[in-house]
């Protein structure tokens, strides 16, 4: 394998940058201001919640059909490239096709079928650093690729967000476009792929079995955090009854229902499926199942909270859809930042202070941050939203490098692609936990009164971040990895 100049880890990644710019500007802007536009302003979050998660449900399948696809393309141009060019042509069309929605169920089928186009150009993309990155270079090629993944919260907010919020959505899209097609335009010319000369011989059947199963594991975890929340929820809510009223009771039962759901639906999802994945050895590594568990709860709970940031500001605020999505932009260039402030430094201060206590004190922060933003949500104040952002995007920065670093640690080293694959599950299932249980949660609840749902789910994701942090004491060892030493490092010292 041909050794990579410092440009050449750029070409490798920069479709991570334009794929990133695609994700959030529809994700995080596009959806909820049309969302916003389509529904009755009293189920905006469940509607809102419902397309995450459906869609998410189409990722988790399509985007590792197409990469065990790519390993098997003999095509001349290459094994990953021909999959990023035509997922952006479709890609394109879709983007079109979302200016041209005018109602809810026309937007909600064209983000499906936008999932199966993204996710042709996302599987395959994680191919191209084991391909074509030397392994003593992975290290520098992954934290260019970090960057790329961060960048977008910046360069978003400063143009496709400013965009919306004048009310240019048509530009807005046109230049999420323009944006995807040179950036996929450049990795073509730039990444240099030598074809596969034997296709693999391997059935595809096994490893198709194991996604569909790891589908089935996060599936019944909801369904068992449905059933879970409502038993609660229910309880509580007539305990409470003659003591605090049916207003009071309801609130408070919802909102301890909503955050049983979630964490029952983590913890029996991720088990679900890594079970249905790795079979006996998600019990006999359970360190690396309980990795899964942490990494899940705190990207449920950072996730929702920006997507749900548009709808709140225009709660708190009482100000449009457009000046809430300004709002929302001038916030994510703060996370965004101190995001990327903290992401660089934070994998040499894992390799200096041990990746599960750095992993710990990240989610104590982020509950601090989310705390702070509780406090906005009775007594609305942007000031002090922007120091809740600058906290919870310094966690999220740390977060991201050393999760990864511990993950890596705690995966056998002979089978570390087939354990990090199914790392997808926090991926996919933080917006399918994290905003479909949330969003319903924060209409039941501003039925009750108006606003209060905000301050019911932010209290939920605060909890999700202790848990986050408390499911470390379950990691007790490593399988291997430069980092292992430190990954004994008792979490009770955090807690």
């Amino acid at each position: 394998m041909k050794r990579m100049r410092w440009y050449d880890h750029i070409s490798v990644n920069l479709f991570w940058l334009g794929l990133n710019i695609r994700n959030t500007g529809v994700g995080n802007i596009l959806m909820p201001y049309l969302v916003n536009a389509f529904v009755s302003p009293d189920i905006k979050n469940t509607a809102l919640g419902a397309m995450r998660t459906a869609g998410l449900i189409v990722a988790m399948v399509v985007q590792p059909a197409m990469g065990l696809l790519s390993d098997r393309n003999t095509s001349h141009f290459g094994r990953r490239r021909p999959f990023i060019f035509v997922g952006v042509l479709f890609d394109l069309v879709l983007l079109i096709a979302i200016g041209l929605s005018g109602s809810y169920w026309v937007l909600f089928i064209v983000l499906l079928f936008q999932q199966v186009s993204a996710n042709v150009s996302h599987g395959p993309l994680q191919g191209l650093i084991p391909d074509l990155v030397p392994e003593d270079q992975r290290g520098r090629s992954s934290a260019v690729k970090a960057i790329f993944e961060l960048l977008p919260l910046i360069l978003v907010a400063f143009t496709i967000a400013r965009l919306v919020g004048i009310g240019q959505i048509g530009w807005a899209i046109a230049a999420t476009g323009v944006s995807l097609l040179v950036i996929m335009l450049l990795t073509m010319v730039l990444v240099k792929e030598e074809p596969l000369r034997e296709i693999p011989t391997t059935s595809l059947r096994e490893p198709m079995l194991r996604v569909l199963g790891v589908l089935a594991g996060i599936i019944s975890g909801g369904v068992a955090g449905f059933v879970a929340g409502g038993l609660v929820g229910g309880l509580v809510g007539l305990i409470l009854w003659p003591i605090a009223g049916p207003k009071i009771a309801w609130m408070v039962g919802i909102g301890l229902g909503g955050l049983v759901a979630m964490a029952v639906a983590v913890v029996i999802g991720v088990w679900g499926g890594a079970i249905s994945s790795l079979g006996d050895d998600a019990r006999r590594n359970s360190s690396f199942t309980w990795w899964i568990v942490n990494r899940l709860m705190f990207f449920a709970a950072v996730t929702s909270i920006q997507g749900f940031a548009p709808y709140f500001l225009m709660s708190a605020f009482g100000i449009s859809s457009e000046a809430a999505i300004q709002m929302t932009a001038n916030l994510m260039v703060v996370v965004g930042i101190f995001t990327i402030l903290t992401a660089l430094p934070s994998g040499w201060l894992a390799d200096k202070l041990g990746r599960k206590s750095l992993v710990g004190i990240a989610g104590m922060i982020a509950m601090f941050g989310t705390l702070v933003l509780l406090v906005t949500t009775v007594l609305p104040n942007l000031p002090l939203i922007y120091i809740a952002g600058i906290i919870i995007g310094l966690s999220a920065g740390l977060f991201q490098t050393t999760n990864w670093a511990l993950g890596t640690d705690l995966a056998p080293r002979e089978e570390a692609g087939r354990y990090l694959g199914i790392s997808n599950l926090a991926g996919a299932g933080a917006g399918m936990i994290g905003a479909g249980i949330g969003g319903l949660v924060a209409d039941w609840v501003n039925r009750y009164q108006a606003g209060m749902g905000y301050l019911v789910i932010f209290s939920a994701y605060a909890v999700l971040f202790v848990l986050s942090t408390v499911s470390l004491l379950k990691v007790r060892g490593s399988a291997g990895g430069a980092g292992s030493r430190h990954s004994d490092i008792q979490i009770e010292e955090i807690l």
